[in-house]
Formats: C-alpha cells, structure tokens, sequence
C-alpha cells in the first residue's frame, strides 16, 4: 500500500510539474489555425450540451412565444448583437466568424436540435470559451424575446427576416434608423413591447439612455444599443423623439372583462398612503402640469406597461432618482392590480408632458 501511494504522489508531482512547464513554456498551441487536439472538440461540445440541460428552467417555466411582437423584438436586438457571428436566415457567414474556433454555427443550425428552454439558458448565461457572451442585463423577459424569435428562425429567409427588422424608408440619418428600427421614426412603435417615446420628454429620456449606458438601469437590449452610438448622439435622438407631435391613436376595443378591469385600474390608479403617493398624483391623467422626472404613461402599450410595473415589483428597475419610490409603489401589487393598471392607462389619450 506504501508503494501505491509513493507512486501516485510522484505521478501527481510529475503531474503538476508538466502542467507548470506547459504554462511557463508555452508548450499548449493557442492558434485557432491549428484547432484542437483530436477528441478535445468531442469532449468540450459533450460538455456543453449536457451542461446547458442540466441548467435549463423545466419546459413548464417556458412562457407563450407566439406573440409576434415579441419575435419581432428579439429579431431586432439579433440584428446588432448577434448576426456578426451567426449570420442572418438566408445569408452566409462571413469568413471571419468561420475562422474562430470554434466557430459559432450559423443561426439555423445553432437552433435546431434544442428546445426553448435550452436557448433561454444558453443565451442568459452564455458559453465560456467560446465567444458567446452572456445577457448583459438580468431580464429573463428580454432572453424570453431572444428564444421566441430563435424558435422562428426555421425555414425563415431572408425576406421574412428583413420584414422583422421594420426598414424605415426614407431615413438616411443612421443614428435615427438605428433608433427607428424598434421605435419608429416618430417615437411611436405598433410593437406592444416597446414603449413610446413620443409623449416622453428630451430631459426624462437622456436621463434614461445615460442610466442604460452606464449600467445604472437594467436592460440587455438598451445597454447594447446605448453604448453603440455617441453620447451627444442619444442625446440628440432625445431632442429628436420630444419634439415632434404625439401620434393620435385609437385604443382597441375591451371585452367586457377587460373593461372590468380597467374600471379596478382607474380606482387603483388613486389609492396612496402617507409615504406612497397615488399612480395618478404623479402620471396623471388628471395632472394640469406633471411632476419633473415622471415619465408620461397614459398612452402606452399594455404589454409594456405590465412588464415595467413587474420589474418594478421585483426591484429589477432603477436608474432614475425616483427609483425607491416606484419599487415601494409596485412592492405590494399583485398580477391583476398590474392588469388592471396597464389597461387602464393604455386606454387614456397620450400627451407629452410640458
């Protein structure tokens, strides 16, 4: 028994002596020319796969992806985050990202063998050593969006893709294109996850683009798209959205179960306590002037409206110098207060405070 264990403390002596002269030497070739050693690639893709399933949330956790605004949503942000490595549906990859190693699959067969689940892990947390980034941001909402336009990507072309990403003719400005991809050119986007910016006012939003830049306010799709442009760029795409006119739009009709609910919106709206003032005391609708720094929200989408209140509730919204108020506003709101709350103020005219 000596003998055994003389010989596999000299064997992890010799061991750990060669792991040292590989590192100190540089004996290991890094070159992504020269790739992996035979079966290295098996073991660390074996790894990868039975790690992400081991990791993902239950198909249960996975919420409906059928709304195609939400897979418009997430087709935008993978326009300008991801489509360098993975390429587009009906484009190739470019002989750059083929030549990483490994090399990232092209969109199509990268979503091809796994479930929503798996996508949503494998875009949250991403891949070490691989060149897939994690989310930057903590919004499962935003990687829900990414899985439910990857689920789309099968059998899509190009056209198809190219409708997705909304081209807004005549913008030659490629600040404004960029911007108006997702918010239109005026600030007011049909897609019911994004929110309005044209009853927003110049200082509220570049408030609230430097809190997405700096990482103050949490949000992978506006993190990414904040620190793609200048500073004094957001600043002016704020003058640009607050200047123009607040588009008149027609709310939809309620089923009688929804008007109930916006009736139980209306009377929450005015319910405050000594420390928490009412929704309507400080975003109307009946404020003759709003308070500096409240954003107007009569007006905005449902959908939107219900997401905000949710980050809110579990304090996964800030930046903004009011931030502790709205968390204490939103703490004690269950789901259908929130319902309530979103489809009452989406049904409100929409005005920009003065």
């Amino acid at each position: 028994m000596k003998t055994v264990i003389k010989t596999l403390i000299v064997l992890a002596l010799l061991g750990g002596l060669g792991a040292v002269a590989v590192v100190s030497f540089g004996l290991y070739n890094v070159s992504a020319r020269a790739g992996h050693l035979p079966g290295v690639s098996w073991v660390l893709h074996t790894t990868y796969r039975n790690s992400v399933k081991r990791r993902a949330p239950e198909a249960s956790a996975v919420p409906n992806l059928d709304d195609p605004d939400l897979v418009a949503l997430g087709a935008g942000h993978f326009d300008s985050a991801c489509a360098f490595c993975h390429a587009t549906p009906g484009e190739i990859q470019s002989a750059t990202a083929t030549s990483m190693s490994p090399a990232p699959p092209h969109i199509t067969d990268a979503v091809s063998d796994w479930e929503p689940q798996h996508l949503f892990i494998i875009v949250k947390d991403g891949v070490k050593m691989s060149g897939m980034p994690y989310w930057p941001g903590e919004r499962d909402d935003e990687v829900w969006a990414m899985v439910a336009f990857l689920r789309s990507v099968g059998g899509m072309g190009a056209e198809k893709y190219a409708a997705l990403q909304a081209p807004q003719a005549g913008t030659e400005d490629p600040v404004l294109g960029y911007c108006a991809t997702c918010h239109g050119r005026d600030g007011h986007s049909d897609n019911g996850h994004i929110p309005r910016l044209d009853i927003l006012t110049g200082d509220y939003m570049a408030e609230t683009l430097t809190a997405y830049r700096t990482g103050a306010r949490n949000s992978g799709f506006m993190a990414h798209a904040a620190t793609q442009v200048p500073a004094e760029e957001l600043e002016r795409m704020a003058r640009h959205f607050s200047s123009g006119p607040v588009a008149e739009t027609e709310p939809e009709p309620l089923s009688a179960a929804d008007q109930a609910l916006a009736e139980q919106g209306a009377q929450l709206a005015r319910i405050g306590t000594d420390d928490i003032p009412s929704c309507a005391s400080c975003h109307g609708p009946e404020l003759e002037t709003f308070k500096p720094g409240f954003p107007a929200i009569a007006g905005q989408p449902r959908a939107y409206l219900g997401e905000q209140l949710k980050l809110w509730r579990a304090e996964k919204r800030g930046g903004g110098k009011r931030q502790d108020l709205m968390r204490k506003a939103a703490r004690e709101l269950s789901d259908a207060d929130i319902e309530a709350l979103a489809i009452y103020y989406t049904q409100l005219p929409a005005r920009r405070p003065e």
